[in-house]
């Protein structure tokens, strides 16, 4: 994973950036992490851009196709179709889903007024082991992600040169 840039950030908005990184670096198996807002918005990605990693002659992981965006949108989309299933069902809130799939798995966790923290993990990956290490990043990040910081990180992420994601 590349550090990015925390430049000019916020002392909660650097914390949570080094909290995915550890989170990244740490765990074996996850592939990719993306921070997702409740309106489906990447907020915080450890996945550069696949075009930036080409260029950087650095090799390009399986995974969500095109970059750190690919995977938000799969996180918003199974995050809301999981919280309309248990609307359905009745059954109160959605805390977290998992989806194994033949070449790797898929995590998604709420943290916080709708946002979801996703990753993914390759075939090899102990998921319990994924699940506890995104259970210690919701719990503490999920207090600091405020609107106020949400609204900072889109800032973030919407002034990167185009091709670059974090």
């Amino acid at each position: 994973m590349t550090t990015p840039s925390t430049y000019g950030l916020s002392s909660e908005a650097r914390n949570l950036h080094w909290l995915l990184t550890n989170l990244v670096e740490e765990v074996p198996g996850i592939q990719s992490v993306a921070v997702v807002s409740s309106d489906g918005l990447l907020l915080l990605s450890s996945d550069p851009s696949r075009t930036e990693a080409e260029r950087q002659n650095r090799p390009v992981t399986k995974g969500p196709r095109g970059s750190a965006a690919d995977l938000a949108t799969i996180v918003s989309g199974i995050g809301s179709l999981t919280v309309g299933a248990a609307k359905l069902m009745d059954s109160g809130s959605v805390k977290h889903t998992m989806v194994a799939m033949d070449e790797g798995s898929l995590f998604v966790m709420s943290i916080s007024d709708g946002s979801l923290l996703g990753v993914h993990g390759s075939a090899e990956c102990d998921m319990s082991v994924i699940a506890y290490h995104m259970a210690l990043f919701v719990g503490r990040a999920g207090h600091v992600l405020t609107p106020e910081l949400r609204s900072e990180l889109r800032k973030s992420m919407e002034s990167e040169p185009s091709g670059s994601s974090r």
